[in-house]
């Protein structure tokens, strides 16, 4: 299954590439320098019988008007997928002290088992998983229920190991089926748990893990560290390992370059916060700097915008309180046009790498 999904992905690429070839050639016949029509009809024939092909193989958008009705159907599978995910745990809020003990862990049991198999269903009568898509995270909701309840009714102790479980469920479902919304839900719940265990090894309680920036920054490591590796990813699995974790640490690193006060290293306040900012340009330079080697936008749009982020967060803890006005906007406009400069002839440098 993973091959077919692969080939779609592959040919919806030239899909794309051959109607940016046609408008540019439409373009070329405007201006006079089209190729001669016995040309033209050739290539013509032979990109209509690539399109009908893998139209009629796989669910591909031969169209821009069907680019953006598939964009509407993903936005519209998860309002449904939240929606129902919603509405089952209203229910069990609305009935559950009326229910039998039984019952309820019979209710808590089944559905997402129930929800399993209506996944199951679902990909096999339709090759979009948009369905699919909706009934897993369905399922992942229930299952997230589920565990939460049954902790309840038999006196669980709470721990960290309930993220660690949600996350192994939600990856199962999302490598089973190929669905890049159960990823990113499996890939926060693992960071839920790493991050909490990590808040253990200080001393604190796994729930008190959010205080900690800090707990953060191994986890998003690790999740990158799987993104960059040249492991054997679903299409599209690796970028989203590397947006989870490379916004992980970001976000981290940012709020430790304001608050230091919650960071575990025993130094003062604003050495933590010195460091940090040091760090985070540091880093978002080598994200841009790597994903312009590796040609990854991904990597290049994250690096630029935490870059610009930081320091512009500087710019305002340095300067706003002690200039005027204008003169702070005066700087802050100079030192936009000067980053232009620099992202423009990076911009020039990736165009001029890219074959």
């Amino acid at each position: 299954m993973s091959s077919e999904m692969e080939d779609s992905y592959q040919a919806q690429a030239r899909i794309d590439r051959i109607n940016a070839f046609r408008t540019e050639l439409a373009q070329l016949t405007q201006e006079g320098l089209a190729p001669p029509e016995t040309l033209r009809g050739q290539w013509a024939g032979h990109h209509d019988q690539l399109l009908a092909h893998w139209a009629a193989q796989y669910e591909v958008d031969t169209s821009g008007s069907q680019k953006q009705l598939t964009l509407g159907m993903r936005i519209a599978s998860l309002l449904g997928a939240l929606a129902l995910s919603a509405a089952i745990y209203l229910f069990f809020l609305h009935f559950w002290g009326g229910l039998a003990l039984p019952l309820q862990v019979t209710l808590l049991v089944g559905l997402p088992l129930v929800a399993m198999l209506g996944v199951e269903w679902a990909a096999r009568r339709e090759r979009t998983r948009y369905f699919a898509a909706i009934v897993a995270l369905v399922a992942f909701a229930a299952f997230v229920l589920d565990l939460s309840m049954l902790g309840r009714i038999f006196n669980v102790i709470p721990s960290q190991n309930a993220f660690l479980a949600w996350g192994a469920f939600a990856l199962l479902l999302a490598y089973a089926y190929e669905l890049r919304l159960l990823l990113v839900a499996g890939l926060l719940c693992l960071l839920g748990y790493l991050s909490a265990t990590v808040g253990t090894w200080g001393g604190g309680y796994w729930l008190s893990f959010g205080e900690r920036p800090e707990n953060f920054l191994l986890a998003g490591a690790l999740i990158t560290t799987i993104g960059l590796l040249n492991l054997r990813h679903l299409p599209g699995f690796a970028a989203l390992y590397r947006l989870v974790g490379l916004l992980t640490i970001f976000i981290a690193v940012l709020v430790l370059s304001h608050w230091g006060r919650v960071s575990y290293l025993p130094l003062p306040k604003d050495q933590v916060e010195i460091g940090y900012q040091l760090f985070g340009f540091l880093l978002a330079g080598l994200t841009i700097w790597y994903g312009i080697r590796r040609g990854w936008s991904g990597l290049i749009n994250v690096g630029s915008t935490f870059f610009i982020l930081y320091l512009y967060t500087r710019l305002v803890d340095w300067w706003w309180d002690g200039l005027p006005r204008y003169l702070f906007f005066l700087l802050v406009g100079f030192i936009a046009i000067l980053l232009l400069l620099v992202l423009r002839r990076l911009h020039s440098y990736q165009r001029r790498a890219t074959p």
